[in-house]
């Protein structure tokens, strides 16, 4: 019995080679999935939160949800902290020179100087900056990152949300359909 039982212990390291290599091909073809990374917002289909938040160039101005209602809008969510934030820049920019939508800015936890500054150096493609110095604001909305990019309707219901850097083609195949559907 020794001795058969010796045989089959002989064959346990490559049966627990087998089971770990199985798992790990596993793992890399669930991983071919491009959408893997996206996290579906519950706010898509539901009502934008409510918020009042301070414009970046009229600090003693406040700007409610209420407010922006009666026109869609595209809520652009950035810092001049963040780098992915500079690398959609110009493709917003282009995007908002085509005037099909307000698009504003949410400046998220940034200094007050370092955003008015890095508008200035790159230029500022934004209908108007709302600012969230604490980021209060951005808890209600999902926020965990810039940038994020979310549209809204006429009636303040987000339809369209974003996460990370903006392309090109995220605007012409993503962006402008979902613009297209509220019309």
């Amino acid at each position: 019995m020794t001795g058969a039982r010796s045989r089959n212990l002989r064959w346990l390291p490559l049966a627990v080679f087998g089971a770990i290599a199985a798992l790990l091909a596993a793992g890399v073809w669930m991983s071919r999935d491009p959408g893997r990374d996206a996290l579906p917002s519950p706010l898509i289909g539901r009502p934008a939160p409510q918020f009042e938040l301070p414009v970046l160039h009229e600090p003693g101005r406040l700007v409610g949800s209420e407010q922006l209602r009666g026109a869609p809008y595209v809520l652009n969510v950035w810092g001049s902290w963040c780098p992915g934030c500079r690398e959609e820049h110009g493709v917003l920019t282009r995007f908002a020179e085509t005037r099909r939508v307000r698009v504003i800015g949410y400046n998220w936890k940034d200094e007050h100087a370092d955003a008015l500054r890095w508008l200035e150096q790159f230029g500022n493609p934004y209908w108007m900056v709302l600012v969230d110095y604490e980021g209060h604001s951005a808890i209600e909305w999902g926020i965990y990152g810039a940038p994020e990019t979310f549209l809204v309707d006429a009636e303040g219901i987000v339809r369209w949300k974003h996460v990370g850097p903006m392309t090109d083609a995220d605007v012409r195949d993503e962006l402008v359909p979902a613009l297209e559907r509220l019309q």
